[in-house]
This record gives C-alpha cells, structure tokens and sequence, in this order.
C-alpha cells in the first residue's frame, strides 16, 4: 500500500501524488513526450521493472499519467502526461534548476539519460530574454543532438538534427553547465576550442552570445567541506 502523510496539506496531497522515489524521474521523462514501456526504461536507468510498473500505476491512478495507443504505423502503447500531470513541468524545472546549483557540471566518465538535452534546455530557457529574438540552431553535446527554433519568444526543442539551422554549435556537457551558469564568458569557450561554432555566422561569437544569453540559472551555492 503507498504511504500517506494524512493532512490535510496541500503539499502532502502532491506528495501523496508524485512523492514516491521514481516518481518525479518517471514525470521528467514524460515531459518530453509519450514514451513507450522500453523507452521510459532505458530512460531511468536502475531502476527495476516491478517499481517502474508500480510507479505507472500509481501515477495513473492519481490522474497524473495516462496509457494510450500511438496511431498507425506505430500503433505502441504508450505512457503520457494528462493535461494536469502536464501541469508539473515547471515544478521538475524548477526542482532541477534549483539542484543544479549545487550539483555542478557532469565529470569525467558520467553517463547522462537519453534525451537528457531536450529537458535541460527548457528547464534553463529565459523566455524574457528571447521575446524579440528569432532564430534556428542545431545543439550538439556529448552525442545528444538538438533541433531548436525560437520564435515569438517561445521555444521548441526537438531530438534530432535540424533540416534548417542558421548556426550549429557543438561541445560537451560540462561547458554547457557553465556557460549557461554564467562561469564560463562565451568568448573564451570559443577561443579556447571549448565550442565549435559552424554556419551563417562562421566563426559564432555574435551568435554564441545570443544563443547563451537565451538560457541561464542561478548561480552555484557553495557545498560546505563535510
């Protein structure tokens, strides 16, 4: 039986919903899309079948999640967000915003999910900064590939490489981290071959400032020495 705090809370009322461990991973992953049974698994990597499919079922249950069917050719099961689970997107940003700040860049040797890319850029986008701007880029990091178009001030991320980019930027995930956490000047990535910038404006520093200044947190709080 799932445990209950048993107030009358709304906070323990969405704990009650989402609080089980697995949970906010299992929302994480469907936030970038309907995701069939394999795909959430290899997602979430250690975590057991059993809990995977208990987590689902809870999540159901609460009207968080919902199973649906893909139209043809597909036709696979797939696990979504309802419209109020899909309600929990800024939450899981803002929950990684705030964490990242004391996580730090990925080391040497880390491994990050699948799709891990399509979530970090919409947790980071700065809708005020890109209100007037336009544009097409194509994102590579660590093997990840984004296609990112912003219009109107609003973004769209989707995990494949862009048919029309105006500019393609590639580099790891560590100097994504600190670029986007204002430790790391553009410029200097640039200069120092921590970011390779190709198309339209040869050479990127106009267009690596821009892209940048589109994505931000806070900055990084100090961990105390244990």
């Amino acid at each position: 039986m799932a445990r209950c705090y048993d107030q009358y809370c709304p906070v323990a009322h969405s704990l009650d919903l989402i609080g089980e461990r697995w949970s906010l991973l299992v929302i994480r992953e469907l936030l970038k899309g309907p995701q069939r049974y394999t795909d959430l698994l290899a997602g979430l990597q250690g975590i057991g079948t059993n809990i995977l499919a208990a987590r689902l079922r809870a999540l159901e249950e609460g009207g968080v999640v919902r199973k649906t069917k893909l139209p043809p050719p597909a036709a696979s099961t797939v696990y979504e967000l309802t419209p109020y689970g899909e309600e929990l997107e800024e939450v899981v940003y803002a929950l990684g915003r705030w964490g990242a700040r004391t996580l730090g860049p990925p080391g040497e040797g880390v491994t990050l999910a699948p799709g891990w890319l399509q979530n970090a850029l919409r947790a980071t986008f700065e809708a005020q900064a890109a209100r007037d701007c336009e544009g097409a880029y194509e994102l590579r990091v660590d093997g990840e590939v984004a296609a990112i178009t912003i219009v109107d001030g609003r973004l769209r991320v989707d995990p494949a490489a862009a048919q029309d980019a105006d500019v393609t930027i590639e580099m790891d995930g560590a100097t994504l981290f600190r670029l986007i956490s204002r430790e790391l000047d553009p410029a200097a990535a640039l200069a120092d071959g921590a970011v390779r910038v190709s198309g339209d404006n040869e050479g990127g520093a106009e267009a690596l400032e821009t892209f940048v200044s589109l994505f931000s947190f806070a900055p990084r709080v100090p961990v105390p020495a244990s």
